[in-house]
């Protein structure tokens, strides 16, 4: 594999990662806010764990690869901050979670 098909790669997965993230933590809000329930409540903390831990491990390879290949900052440096805009998402989403959990 070139190191442009690894950039490009890494990058794809990457958002594709953010956005999948995003979008199954906002469906399980949904179904909480829906029809909040314990099973519902503990998967959706069994989700955040593992989707941090994933994140957090894409999260190094790209900071890996932003402290490595000097020539592609710019593109790793908005591949790192897509990955991080879930992080404010979250608070927001545990927020609203925990104000609405009965």
């Amino acid at each position: 594999m070139t190191r442009e098909q690894y950039k490009s790669a890494t990058g794809i997965f990457s958002t594709q990662l953010a956005i999948g993230s995003f979008i199954i933590g906002t469906l399980l809000l949904i179904m909480h806010l829906v029809h909040p329930s314990g099973e519902l409540f503990a998967a959706g903390f069994i989700y955040l764990a593992l989707a941090t831990i994933i994140n957090l491990l894409v999260l190094l390879n790209l900071w890996f690869l932003y402290l490595t290949q000097k020539n592609h900052r710019e593109y790793y440096t908005i591949k790192i901050l897509i990955l991080l805009t879930n992080i404010p998402i979250v608070f927001v989403y545990l927020k609203i979670v925990g104000e609405t959990w009965k």
